[in-house]
């Protein structure tokens, strides 16, 4: 497997060099389609010409995962301003490269390459390869009922219930009796997790069509996925009697009694092989951090034995984005989304209720930073959802330090959305709500930092990633 990577980094490096050589004005009339995607006047002087790497240190510790140390990076091929595409690109050529390991044998590695308008032709493409081992997941149930209050694992559908998540945390640490199959004293505090080990391979490739605001795209995925919870892991507990903050075995997880009940498919793993189709309208002026343009997408993804998957379901993914810039102080931007999901398929496996696949990245949903920010990843699953985002982003200041520029905005935001076991019950009832604000932190234009503080009426949450939410 080490050997693979290494191959597959050494050939995506060498590709991408060559793009980023290999211009010439002979090209300028056939890039006469992407001419609506041209970058702002001010964006454009600020591009970085050749090469660069944006990088950050990922260092973090949690009760599962141990104390864990990594990097987040990226490295940019821009070409040069006497380049016709640069433009009206974001870049010739992108490697992502994600890497993390912890003391508890968790580990990451991701790489991904994006490569548009390949030698300034119509196509684009993509290749993504994971190997992950992460054991902190959440899962709060996968239907409609997910909307109700927090109910522990082990608590009757008739019992207490806990408006605040800090609530919640601290009732699943209380030691309780045994149920079946569970030592004489357990808690449930690592009830609502369990670990996914991930391989994956996908490759895509979309073709511009007309003008170039049109594009189809076509793909295939291939994942390994295996997957344990938690039971009898030792884990913190509460002594009822005492106060006092104990260890104890952790009692049957939530997903687990989903799954002995029927309610889920998919724990025992497994391969999943993925055919994917996408229409997608986008007429947005720089990808990374747009400040004008449209983007609407239509995206399938349909597993099947007959492909070598060894489920059977069909995800349908549909969003629509808005960007436009308003008069207020030097680059104010007003960004919004509203997007729809369905999972089609009697006996879908439990993990694709928990992403929405989009060509333009994969969504968690629905909680987390991708889609309803102060509420926890995955809080709220089941077949269908909508859920829409609309953020403010101003621009309060940039410098430049080192020969990197960096620039700095302010960005409220509230967003908004529900769940329900079928396409047909959607509606403006039952939905769940957040607001909050963040800060972005451009560096060189193509990577955004974002650190965002959400609120909801169960929970007050901070995120930090690389790339707007939306």
């Amino acid at each position: 497997m080490r050997t693979l990577i290494v191959c597959v980094a050494v050939l995506i490096i060498s590709i991408a060099t060559h793009a980023q050589q290999r211009h010439s004005t002979k090209n300028a009339d056939t890039l006469a389609f992407i001419r609506s995607k041209r970058m702002s006047d001010a964006d454009l002087e600020k591009k970085k010409q050749g090469t660069f790497l944006t990088a950050l240190p990922d260092v973090s510790s949690d009760p599962v995962t141990g104390f864990g140390v990594g990097v987040r990076s990226n490295i940019y091929w821009n070409g040069t301003r006497d380049d016709p595409r640069f433009a009206y690109t974001p870049y010739l050529a992108k490697l992502k490269v994600n890497a993390a390991y912890y003391t508890s044998n968790a580990r990451e590695l991701v790489l991904s390459f994006d490569m548009p308008y390949f030698k300034a032709t119509r196509w684009r493409y993509k290749a993504d390869l994971k190997a992950q081992q992460n054991p902190a997941n959440l899962y709060f149930g996968s239907a409609e009922h997910t909307l109700e209050p927090l109910r522990l694992p082990s608590t009757p559908a008739s019992g207490a219930t806990y408006s605040r998540f800090d609530e919640y945390d601290k009732a699943r640490k209380t030691l309780r009796s045994e149920q079946a199959n569970e030592a004489p004293q357990v808690t449930d505090a690592l009830s609502n997790r369990f670990m996914e080990t991930e391989f994956m391979l996908n490759l895509k490739a979309d073709r511009a069509l007309g003008k170039g605001k049109w594009r189809i795209l076509g793909g295939y995925e291939i994942q390994h996925l295996s997957y344990r919870t938690f039971e009898g892991t030792e884990a913190e507990a509460i002594d009822p009697s005492t106060g006092q903050t104990i260890k104890a075995p952790n009692g049957t997880s939530l997903l687990q009694r989903d799954f002995q009940q029927g309610r889920v498919y998919g724990v025992n793993g497994g391969w999943v092989s993925l055919l994917q189709t996408a229409l997608i309208f986008d007429t947005r002026d720089f990808e990374p951090d747009p400040t004008k343009g449209h983007y609407f997408e239509i995206a399938n993804e349909f597993s099947n034995p007959a492909i070598g998957s060894g489920f059977s379901f069909d995800k349908l993914f549909v969003q629509g984005r808005i960007y436009k810039k308003i008069p207020v102080g030097k680059r104010t931007v007003l960004a919004g989304r509203v997007a729809f999901g369905n999972i089609f398929g009697s006996k879908a496996p439990f993990f694709e209720f928990q992403d929405q696949w989009s060509p333009d990245g994969s969504i968690n949903a629905l909680g987390g930073k991708q889609s309803l920010r102060g509420y926890r990843a995955n809080r709220f699953l089941a077949r269908s959802l909508w859920f829409s985002n609309f953020e403010v982003r101003a621009r309060i200041a940039e410098t430049s330090f080192l020969k990197q520029h960096f620039s700095f905005a302010i960005a409220p935001f509230f967003d908004a959305g529900t769940v329900r076991d079928k396409w047909q019950h959607l509606s403006l009832g039952n939905i769940r709500y957040a607001a909050g604000g963040g800060l972005r932190i451009g560096w060189n234009q193509s990577t955004i930092i974002s650190l965002d503080y959400g609120m909801s009426k169960e929970d007050n949450l901070f995120f930090f990633g690389l790339g707007q939410a939306f």
